[in-house]
């Protein structure tokens, strides 16, 4: 069992996000840290000692404009040297003062090519960088009934959706994310997993549905619809983060641990834990009073750890469960799972891999953030001004 276990771990692969390691905060203030990266280079360079310490982290989401750069395959070089890949392509058509009703929904059409056209721009980021994935949120939506046409903005959308989706490339997807609220207050262009998924069907095989852990009303179910979009083919990523409220882009297990441990069991239960299976298991969040890089690899830790209480889930004794109507033993089976301390496996399992059984404490008697503090002064700190 242990080996199987080790086996399916060894084999994980989480996307970090180029954000992560910039500042940010709420609305009302952005706190600044020492050390900070200034370009993409530098968030790159962190995120490296992401992987560095835990093994399972190879990937690095970029953002654009904020990730912007003169050569983008030479960023995608740079990221090569550093032991990582560039990942998926989000672009960003939220932060610009024409984008004050909506992006690609907007009522003006000129504002409404100028996002497609910025949509077609991440396309050809993809194809310097050698990514397959670009990932859509559009904050587009109305805060006041009669504000717009709730049906015209849905046939604006599915116009830049299949304009966008002919531009990919044949191994490339486009990957559309969904949430409840915010900006947008009255309607939000794409607020549920059901929309989402509508349009992906409607775009062809290589559109899929991102699920954001915190894009959801408080009480859902989100393993149902981990479940319901396996099932037909359509979940393409994951954007781990954890809420109490409503989005709080925390540090992905620290709110409900239990819930990411439910989600990753219908993961392993469908047999799409493998990259193979084209399942994207991307954090989204952002560190504003926390340290960044071991914000970053507690995050990590904390989905390895949720995916190996998963394995541990005894399948047969489950399947008998359910079939004989043993809703009680069923339970148990998987409660046994949650209740058992995998740390000593994955200490074993890191130990195997020569890295360091416990990343946090490596991390930090590396002394990798003394460094960056000093080294990092002057210059423009990478994060948004809220």
């Amino acid at each position: 069992m242990a080996e199987r276990i080790k086996a399916a771990l060894r084999d994980q692969q989480i996307e970090v996000p180029s954000w992560a390691y910039g500042n940010s905060g709420t609305r009302f203030k952005v706190f600044a840290q020492p050390g900070v990266p200034r370009t993409p280079q530098e968030k790159i360079a962190d995120a490296a000692q992401v992987h560095a310490f835990t093994g399972i982290a190879p990937i690095v989401s970029l953002h654009v404009p904020w990730d912007r750069v003169d050569d983008y395959q030479q960023l995608a070089d740079h990221a090569d040297g550093l032991g990582v890949r560039i990942g998926t392509i989000n672009a960003n058509v939220f932060q610009d003062d024409d984008y004050r009703l909506g992006s690609v929904t907007n009522p003006d059409p000129r504002i409404r090519r100028k996002a497609v056209a910025h949509l077609i721009d991440c396309v050809d980021v993809m194809d310097a960088t050698g990514s397959t994935d670009l990932k859509l949120w559009f904050a587009d939506g109305t805060n006041y009934p009669g504000q717009d046409s709730i049906r015209a903005r849905q046939d604006r959308l599915a116009e830049a959706l299949h304009t966008t989706y002919a531009r990919l490339g044949d191994r490339q997807r486009l990957l559309l994310e969904y949430k409840l609220f915010e900006p947008a207050f009255y309607t939000t262009d794409v607020p549920d997993w059901g929309t989402a998924y509508a349009h992906c069907l409607r775009l062809g095989d290589r559109a899929k549905v991102v699920i954001d852990t915190g894009h959801h009303a408080p009480g859902t179910n989100i393993e149902f619809i981990v479940a319901f979009l396996l099932h037909a083919g359509k979940l393409g990523a994951f954007d781990f983060n954890s809420r109490f409220y409503a989005d709080d882009d925390l540090m992905a297990g620290a709110a409900d641990p239990f819930q990411l441990f439910r989600i990753m069991f219908e993961i392993v239960s469908a047999d799409a834990l493998r990259p193979a299976r084209g399942i994207n298991f991307m954090l989204d969040q952002c560190h504003n009073i926390e340290p960044k890089i071991p914000g970053q690899i507690r995050s990590v830790l904390n989905v390895q750890e949720a995916t190996a209480k998963a394995l541990l889930v005894d399948a047969e004794a489950l399947a008998a469960a359910q079939a004989a109507g043993d809703v009680l033993g069923a339970n148990a089976v998987l409660m046994d799972a949650y209740h058992t301390d995998v740390r000593p496996l994955l200490r074993e399992l890191r130990a195997e891999q020569g890295l360091d059984p416990d990343p946090m404490a490596a991390y930090a008697r590396s002394g990798y953030a003394q460094r960056i503090a000093a080294e990092r002064v002057g210059g423009q700190q990478a994060g948004w001004g809220a």
